[in-house]
């Protein structure tokens, strides 16, 4: 398994080639951006897997969604000597297969009035981009205003809704598919109401 799927081929470059794309991302709300190349282990996408790679090191603390396979974790611990956590309160980041079973954004860590950085980042995977609801974006690194249709559960948007509204906390969000990645910052709001948000 682990010698089967090894990794980045040139770890430096590649590390810094998916960073940029992970900055640019979330710098640039609802634009994708392409990562490194990487054949990844199964129930990984390739740019999700190497955002693992660039961002989970021995200090780092990942929760695992626990439908994902043991293989994943043994890949990832293997790869980059991450810490795992059963709280998703704890976790620095979160790996999240299916955002259907997924914990509610709230259950995540949110960061605290002193420290609204040391949040939850979340990296959610995705058959692709399209063929959800349709929402439109608005806030920082936006012009005017960016229409997204990823296929994201309808409850997804009202707890997003609700969470925007306790800025500067709350969490990040990457969302990926093929070697693909699209950022969701807190700070990208809902320009149009999705529903009551009333418990998120």
């Amino acid at each position: 398994m682990l010698t089967s799927f090894p990794g980045f081929v040139d770890p430096v470059h590649h590390a810094q080639k998916t960073f940029r794309a992970l900055l640019q991302s979330l710098a640039r709300p609802g634009i994708w951006q392409t990562t490194a190349e990487l054949t990844p282990p199964p129930e990984l996408s390739a740019s999700c897997a190497a955002a693992c790679l660039t961002l989970c090191d021995l200090e780092t603390t990942l929760w695992l969604q626990p439908e994902l396979s043991e293989d994943i974790r043994s890949w990832l611990l293997f790869h980059t000597g991450c810490r795992f956590t059963t709280d998703p309160q704890a976790a620095e980041f979160a790996l999240i297969g299916n955002v259907a079973t997924a914990p509610k954004l709230h259950e995540f860590h949110q960061g605290s009035a002193e420290y609204p950085e040391a949040s939850t980042s979340l990296l959610i995977q995705l058959p692709s981009f399209e063929g959800g609801m349709s929402v439109t974006l608005q806030g920082p690194g936006i012009l005017g205003t960016m229409a997204v249709n990823l296929p994201l559960p309808h409850d997804f948007w009202q707890q997003w809704q609700a969470m925007t509204d306790s800025y500067p906390l709350g969490v990040d969000g990457w969302f990926f598919a093929a070697d693909q990645v699209l950022g969701l910052p807190r700070t990208a709001r809902l320009s149009d109401s999705v529903c009551e948000a009333s418990s998120w």
